[in-house]
């Protein structure tokens, strides 16, 4: 079926924050006086959802320190410096190219809603998207539950959308919604881990237009 819609994750997707979300769990584990520290592999090893269960792979005690906390302190150091974080590779262009051929495009996101309006809107991407979908709190549970919503109200059919995105758990909140899915191995998780959901997986966002056919 011919895709009509782009359902976008932010972090590590259309954000290129790998670099920043890895530096600031190292500063949180310094912080608490954990000992380990993870490189880059490390980090895209341990990350996953729901968010608790990566901090808990890291090796975060919650009996110690509680993971609403560890939370808290990990969003102040995020948020302001996200916003010197780069675009993924090729993601202004694929937007642009989805946008020249007509397809409607959406955010998802586990990112607080606040928080995602002012990452999109310093980036000066508004314009691009229908909607931003994000969180009540930033805790990032998930996003199926959103998604959900979001297609309802829109009575889209699911099967002229595409949800693009980085981890195994887009992948997991395509399928419930029924929506395809494309994994770009560029962001959170390495590519190894990708391509066990079973969806196609590219290197960076600039083989999407071609991938889906709207170059």
């Amino acid at each position: 079926m011919r895709t009509e819609c782009l359902i976008w994750d932010w972090n590590g997707t259309l954000l290129d924050d790998v670099a920043l979300c890895n530096d600031c769990l190292n500063q949180l584990l310094e912080a608490h006086g954990y000992p380990q520290r993870y490189d880059r592999a490390g980090y895209r090893a341990v990350f996953g959802f729901p968010i608790i269960d990566y901090y808990r792979r890291a090796g975060f005690d919650f009996s110690r320190h509680p993971f609403p906390d560890l939370a808290a302190e990990y969003i102040r150091l995020y948020d302001p410096a996200s916003l010197a974080c780069p675009l993924a590779s090729g993601a202004p262009e694929a937007l642009a190219a989805a946008g020249a051929a007509g397809l409607r495009q959406v955010i998802l996101s586990a990112s607080e809603q606040g928080a995602l309006e002012r990452q999109v809107r310093h980036f000066g991407l508004l314009g691009f998207f229908d909607e931003l979908l994000g969180q009540g709190d930033f805790y990032a549970h998930g996003k199926l539950e959103a998604g959900r919503a979001w297609l309802a109200r829109r009575r889209l059919d699911p099967a002229a959308a595409v949800l693009v995105g980085d981890s195994l758990h887009d992948a997991e909140v395509a399928a419930a919604l029924g929506v395809r899915c494309v994994l770009c191995s560029a962001g959170h998780q390495p590519p190894e881990a990708l391509r066990t959901a079973g969806v196609p997986v590219i290197g960076t966002l600039w083989e999407l237009p071609a991938l889906l056919g709207f170059s």
